[in-house]
């Protein structure tokens, strides 16, 4: 803006104010050459060759109407210069259109009215400064374009990086280009990143050192165990089963920590992959699974860890809520995402505690003395949100407790 209003008054004092100063000058000095010469007068014998010469016409008020004068503008500036230079008060209309007229009163005879053409001049012509102005507004956009377009390019980058980061993913180390403020955050989110993939890599080789020293002596007591005497096989069982429940518990420790990153996408129907769980699943007696499924677009999955969200999500519907659950699937085509939820028809939960469930180490199921790490929503949730998705949970109207998930079927992974 301030190179337009800079550009603007130079241009008009130092390019139209001098051309108009000009023209006043000559318009002046043609007025003052007809009087000095008695060009106006009909009895002059040089008046009617002067007139098919130039051009120039003289008209009373009545016939100035007529010729066009009613139609032409009233021009201050003009009238105050021309006014100056002709020694009296003069007045300065001009008509544009095709015949481009100047009209001027002169302080000699303010009976008459003097219409003089002026060549080569049209209303539709461009003026030098409006084409001028336009160049500049093109170059100074196309400037500011390119300058933007620069420094977004990184910034897209690392806004792209960061969300892999955030769903346990991580790029390789950022090009640094753009403004120096941009090489010094990008340089910082490299640095970043790269410490939290070690913390990453540290933490899961901690969990599976653990893990591995946990069960060798595991696996010595249950060797023990079958040592023990038969009227002792009440020990024998407890200390089984107690050695199970600890297997599981490393399991969801070492499943936590791995991320399951390494599982390829597939483009899959995930209508077909529950129903491909369900088709393999065990049912306890008395346990049913209703299904209510729409027509689905296919999403790019990782097939087992999906079925490890169904899995966790149909076992925690039949432990906590009721021996019949319903699996419901469908497509928001607004926000372009799958929605898969686990219905049981048990008396849910609190409200207060549904933020907590998806928190590790943490138990929804307290009063029913629930054995576990308190893992397993943990797990889901990094499962569901590495697709780009969320968790869903809410109490149904009718009772109950409604868990699931929404996965976007158009963004690639």
């Amino acid at each position: 803006m301030i190179n337009q209003v800079v550009t603007y008054i130079s241009v008009i004092n130092y390019f139209i104010r001098p051309s108009y100063q000009q023209i006043n000058t000559l318009v002046a000095t043609q007025v003052d050459q007809i009087f000095l010469q008695g060009l106006q007068s009909p009895s002059n014998p040089l008046h009617k060759k002067f007139m098919e010469r130039t051009g120039t016409r003289f008209h009373t008020v009545k016939t100035a109407m007529h010729a066009g004068l009613r139609d032409a503008t009233y021009y201050s500036f003009m009238s105050d210069t021309i006014s100056k230079q002709l020694g009296g008060k003069t007045d300065v209309r001009i008509t544009g259109g095709a015949n481009y007229l100047i009209w001027i009163r002169p302080p000699q005879d303010p009976n008459i009215w003097i219409s003089i053409p002026m060549q080569g001049i049209e209303e539709t012509d461009f003026s030098p400064l409006t084409m001028y102005l336009i160049v500049i507004s093109i170059l100074s956009v196309a400037g500011g374009w390119l300058f933007v377009r620069r420094l977004n390019k990184p910034l897209q980058a690392l806004q792209k990086a960061a969300r892999q980061v955030g769903k346990g993913q991580f790029p390789e180390p950022l090009s640094l280009e753009g403004s120096s403020e941009m090489v010094a955050v990008t340089n910082a989110f490299n640095k970043m990143s790269q410490g939290i993939r070690q913390l990453e890599t540290d933490r899961a080789l901690m969990t599976a050192g653990i893990s591995h020293d946990l069960k060798t002596p595991l696996t010595r007591i249950r060797l023990a165990s079958e040592m023990l005497p038969e009227d002792q096989d009440w020990v024998k069982d407890g200390i089984e089963h107690d050695i199970e429940d600890m297997n599981a518990i490393i399991d969801q420790f070492i499943d936590y920590a791995r991320q399951d990153q390494q599982e390829a996408t597939e483009n899959v129907d995930l209508n077909c992959v529950i129903n491909e769980l369900i088709k393999g699943r065990i049912l306890e007696p008395g346990h049913h699974i209703e299904l209510q499924q729409e027509q689905l677009p296919n999403a790019k999955l990782r097939v087992i860890g999906i079925k490890r969200v169904l899995d966790n999500l149909i076992e925690n519907a039949f432990r906590y809520g009721s021996e019949n659950i319903c699996i419901i699937t469908k497509v928001d085509h607004q926000s372009k995402s799958l929605i898969c939820s686990v219905r049981d028809y048990g008396k849910g939960i609190p409200e207060s505690d549904i933020p907590m469930l998806l928190t590790p180490f943490t138990q929804g199921d307290k009063a029913r003395g629930s054995v576990g790490s308190g893992l397993g929503l943990a797990i889901t949730k990094r499962i569901v949100e590495s697709h780009g998705g969320q968790m869903l949970f809410t109490n149904h109207n009718s009772g109950g407790l409604s868990a699931g998930f929404s996965l976007p079927y158009a963004t690639n992974h």
